[in-house]
């Protein structure tokens, strides 16, 4: 997610010299053809011209409208992500405690260890489902190993690790402790165990809204032609406005060429926003900064467990947060 508040220029640049070049090359073109070459049936009217790009204009919007409600969606995805964990958390710490309740009453040493242990599983569990749904969202499984094995035990890594869903599989495992929990233990009572369960059925349900947006491609009939409308608006474009600048002298057919690109330019501009936005978790430029909010993620629940050995929140590379 690009988070300056200002393009930098060099990034203008790189979503716009292709077009740039195209439509200044294609402008002096039919400027030469028109008047060096005096081939003047080349012109025609503005209106019919003025028209098309009112309609273009329309359809580009609409589409963009749904590309940015694509990125949108995601981002409140990973929203409540956030949210459920740190409830997740809590649940662990709080829920999970003594068989002991007398007040007063210390229980057992190792009584104390076990309930670290537990508590600790859990909370690192739902750590490394965050980053196991975001490497499984952008296809990176080569990256499992280092941001993901490391919060589970070495045995249950490799086994998540061969799973077709891996993210899923996590939070059965997650459901089989709470299980082992309420029942063989006896540290959990049914409220806790129902409430717990409903975290994990929200996870499941933010997983599968991830899921749809990544494997639900935007439709092509919209995306293509929007493209295609802004390319024969801007191939139109300079023939409507090469006549009305003759009106002004022969001299002033050249200034058809930088206010033709211009124009053209805002068009395909438009058009490159919102084909950037269809597709929020492909680790791009304009994409939710899921890594970051994994990062987030981790400091906050691990910090919930007492520890202070934390990794930094990650900064922008490039003023870009992924």
């Amino acid at each position: 997610m690009y988070v300056r508040n200002n393009l930098r220029w060099r990034v203008i640049w790189k979503f716009s010299w292709k077009g740039l070049l195209a439509f200044t090359l294609y402008s002096l073109l039919i400027c030469l053809v028109y008047g060096p070459l005096g081939f003047h049936s080349l012109s025609i009217p503005w209106q019919p011209v003025a028209t098309l790009g009112i309609a273009v204009s329309f359809y580009i919007g609409f589409k963009n409208n749904g590309s940015y409600d694509r990125f949108w969606e995601g981002r409140q995805l990973w929203g409540g992500i956030v949210n459920y964990s740190r409830t997740w958390a809590i649940q662990a710490l709080e829920y999970v405690t003594s068989v002991v309740d007398a007040p007063g009453v210390e229980a057992p040493a190792a009584s104390h260890a076990e309930l670290s242990l537990r508590h600790r599983r859990l909370v690192y569990r739902q750590i490394a489902w965050a980053n196991a749904l975001r490497l499984q969202l952008r296809r990176q499984p080569d990256l499992w190993e280092t941001q993901v094995a490391p919060f589970l035990d070495p045995t249950e890594a490799r086994e998540m690790q061969r799973k077709q869903n891996p993210s899923a599989h996590l939070l059965r495992q997650q459901a089989a402790d709470l299980r082992v929990l309420r029942e063989e233990r006896g540290l959990l009572n049914d409220f806790q165990h129902v409430n717990m369960m409903t975290s994990i059925e929200q996870f499941n349900n933010l997983q599968g809204g991830c899921e749809r947006i990544k494997n639900t491609p935007f439709p092509r009939q919209y995306a293509f032609y929007s493209f295609m409308f802004v390319w024969i608006f801007a191939a139109l474009l300079p023939l409507g406005l090469i006549g009305e600048f003759v009106k002004m002298g022969p001299d002033h057919i050249w200034l058809t060429v930088p206010f033709s690109v211009l124009v053209s330019w805002v068009f395909y501009i438009i058009e490159m926003v919102g084909h950037s936005s269809e597709n929020p978790f492909e680790n791009e430029m304009n994409d939710v900064p899921m890594t970051a909010i994994c990062r987030t993620i981790e400091i906050d629940l691990r910090e919930m467990l007492g520890e202070t050995h934390l990794p930094p929140k990650l900064a922008p590379i490039d003023d870009i947060l992924y």
